[in-house]
């Protein structure tokens, strides 16, 4: 069993000034495959104490300076990226071909997108000809906070980290405690890469302690979380006191509109896409709202779908699904499979209990269900787990107001051949995030959401100026 107790403070790796550990549960076997050491307030304090010491000397470093030590950290990442692979795949469940090719290549992107977004920055910028002597400088915004989820370990890391680094501010992260392994690794590939001492600081440990103690932090300027609804909104009242920025990436519950004049290929890339990665992503097509002139075509087509997915051990190779990432997200799915069934939604594939070939782990049918309304609770509230529902619908009016009846706003879809009705649908559903005809957004696309998927714009430029400040300056000399 591996053991990673210690946290990176100030460019070593140093033992906890009090010892909590904590097992590390492989989701595939229900036991321990490493154990970690919980922090505490004091901790999080002495992390905190060396961001602040080094954020003056590393603001005022020259873009370039910055921008090299993250090309180096993007060469390191990609050498180091199958051990990557093996730590996500043993911590969060999955399968070693995704965990290689999605989970440990979304950071990958995400670094060289910076990159490129990065070298045409400009931290000093004209307000305007109207107003000559007039300048806005973007200022690093000090120190930050970043607490990460468990879901897609590196694709949010790299998210948080890499803009902070970039825009000149120091941090101290605290990852998931359910899968910290992969992020104790980055800590590794920052400290090769040759960032100063204490730019970069990482404390494991819970959200009750750790994260509270960050998040009222009167040293942290800022807090970028991904996590939860319940989660964000307990971090912005333990941020309140303190006036820092807080910058949320929260759930969602996306809408898949299919209209009858959709692509072959729509019913499959719907349901594939709701149970990519078990279906623990917040941006996961999980309402798939289906004209009824095909709607009973569209049942069929996504049940003989869903039957050819396979379950399988993370730690084989191939197109599979693995396990959900813990105890509790399994039971969480669950009871919402049967919350589904007792409202009567119809289900047809999948259900209650672990498939037949896993009886141990945190393994889960994947599961759709067909007659759905929207005020079921399968369809209001997020599952995160491989479970889609389909709800129908009459009119481009009906499905409009069914996508946007949610609490959440992160990520809809859109499938039709119609040019003009996908820009119209599109311009009205409330999201931060729109995919058509499963094209995929351009590299450096914003990231985030509105209403209760929290607002926070990750990615590009957008992602690196979530973590400046705008300075505007009169009489500047020429």
């Amino acid at each position: 069993m591996l053991e990673k107790k210690l946290f990176y403070i100030n460019g070593a790796w140093v033992a906890p000034l009090t010892s909590h550990d904590l097992p590390v549960i492989n989701p595939a076997t229900e036991a321990p495959c490493a154990v970690i050491s919980l922090g505490t307030v004091a901790d999080v304090d002495r992390a905190v104490s060396a961001a602040k010491a080094a954020f003056d000397a590393w603001s005022q470093t020259e873009p370039g300076h910055r921008l090299g030590l993250v090309e180096r950290l993007l060469e390191i990442y990609k050498r180091r990226a199958p051990e990557m692979a093996q730590a996500i795949s043993l911590e969060m469940g999955a399968p070693i071909d995704m965990a290689l090719d999605r989970q440990v290549g979304s950071g990958a992107r995400h670094i060289t997108n910076f990159i490129t977004a990065f070298r045409d920055f400009q931290f000093q910028r004209p307000l305007g000809p109207h107003a000559p002597d007039d300048r806005i400088l973007m200022d690093a915004i000090g120190v930050v906070g970043l607490i990460t989820p468990w879901n897609w370990p590196m694709n949010q890391v790299t998210l948080k980290v890499i803009p902070a680094l970039l825009a000149g501010c120091t941090m101290v992260h605290k990852p998931s405690e359910v899968a910290p392994l992969s992020s104790i690794l980055f800590a590794e590939f920052i400290d090769e890469a040759g960032f100063p001492k204490g730019v970069f600081n990482l404390v494991n440990g819970d959200g009750v302690d750790v994260g509270t103690r960050l998040s009222s932090h009167p040293d942290v300027e800022m807090i970028s979380f991904t996590g939860s609804t319940r989660a964000g909104i307990a971090i912005s009242k333990a941020s309140a006191e303190t006036l820092k920025r807080v910058s949320l990436e929260l759930g969602g519950k996306g809408a898949n509109i299919l209209f009858a004049d959709a692509d072959a290929q729509a019913v499959e890339r719907g349901v594939l896409h709701c149970f990519a990665n078990t279906g623990q992503s917040c941006n996961a097509p999980t309402r798939m709202l289906v004209e009824r002139s095909i709607y009973d075509r569209v049942v069929e087509e996504a049940k003989a779908v869903g039957e050819t997915i396979m379950i399988d051990l993370p730690s084989k190779p191939g197109q599979h699904l693995g396990p959900v990432a813990s105890e509790a997200q399994f039971l969480r799915v669950q009871e919402m499979i049967e919350k589904g069934i007792d409202e009567g939604a119809r289900l047809i594939l999948g259900g209650l209990g672990r498939p037949e070939s896993h009886n141990i782990g945190y393994f889960v049918r994947p599961t759709i269900f067909a007659d759905v309304t929207n005020q079921m609770a399968v369809a209001r509230e997020e599952i995160f787990g491989p479970v889609l529902t389909i709800i129908p619908f009459e009119t481009e009016e009906e499905a409009i107001q069914i996508a946007n009846d949610t609490p959440y706003g992160l990520s809809n879809y859109i499938q039709s051949t119609d040019d003009a009705k996908r820009n119209r649908v599109a311009s009205r559903l409330r999201s931060g995030m729109v995919e058509m005809n499963g094209k995929s957004r351009g590299a450096g696309s914003p990231f985030g959401g509105v209403k209760a998927s929290g607002r926070a714009r990750e990615g590009g430029v957008w992602g690196i100026e979530e973590f400046l400040e705008p300075k505007a300056i009169s009489g500047w000399g020429r």
